[in-house]
């Protein structure tokens, strides 16, 4: 009796669901949108689409979807496994998301593009291509966020847009204004109001501004709690 499983295509099944669980445990300790679980998934799915594309359609199946030289014999084995660089883009676009001039999303795109390739590694037998790229891509991952942090700390990718809302005494308003104009170079919908309901005369400034940083909203909050005048402040992430 033929065996029911086949024990090759098991493990190539089980180490690329295992590379998939290292890169997305590095995604999920930094607390990205794509963690373990979509990983796992897609290097998973991408070897099973690549176990398929090999050895799941006959060598001479008239009628089948296969590519036949009929002059050699030969199929096509890539044609479903090709397919898989090109789906995994639809995938990677939902991970990518805009906020003014930030990209956010990138890095996480390109790591489940590189699972996809580790899973199809696996499907094919090439576990020597799939260990390394498994070990590369965390290193990368790693290693480069370590020197954006310590070598480049100013970079323009660490730049946040910020809503930034201040009340504050009126007579303290105008200081206040100059002050942020003078600062902050980058400063978008910038309002100054009276609020006239309040007890004592207050003024509300409100305003967006792109600021670097590694801590943006911990930054602004410790630039404006001391300023005098300043009776309460709003600082969250700006999304547009």
């Amino acid at each position: 009796m033929e065996n029911l499983i086949n024990i090759e295509f098991f493990i190539r099944i089980a180490v690329a669901v295992a590379f998939g669980f290292c890169i997305g445990l590095e995604r999920e300790l930094t607390n990205k949108y794509a963690g373990l679980r979509t990983h796992i998934l897609v290097c998973l799915g991408a070897c099973v689409f690549t176990l398929i594309s090999i050895y799941g359609f006959p060598t001479f199946a008239p009628g089948d979807n296969v590519i036949i030289d009929h002059s050699t014999g030969i199929r096509d084995t890539s044609r479903v496994a090709a397919q898989i660089v090109t789906g995994i883009g639809f995938i990677g676009a939902g991970t990518v998301l805009r906020n003014g001039p930030i990209v956010l999303g990138l890095t996480t795109a390109a790591t489940l593009w590189i699972a996809a390739s580790i899973g199809m590694a696996c499907g094919a037998g090439m576990f020597d291509i799939a260990f390394s790229g498994t070990i590369l891509a965390i290193l990368t991952l790693v290693s480069i966020r370590v020197l954006e942090r310590k070598v480049l700390p100013t970079s323009t990718k660490k730049t946040r847009r910020v809503k930034l809302s201040l009340v504050c005494a009126k007579e303290n308003a105008d200081k206040i204004y100059n002050f942020i104009l003078d600062k902050y170079t980058e400063i978008s919908e910038f309002s100054k109001k009276s609020l006239k309901n309040e007890e004592t005369p207050s003024t509300k400034i409100s305003c967006i501004v792109d600021v670097t940083g590694r801590k943006p909203i911990k930054d602004l909050y410790k630039t404006f709690q001391n300023i005098e005048g300043i009776e309460s402040i709003t600082i969250q992430e700006y999304m547009e």
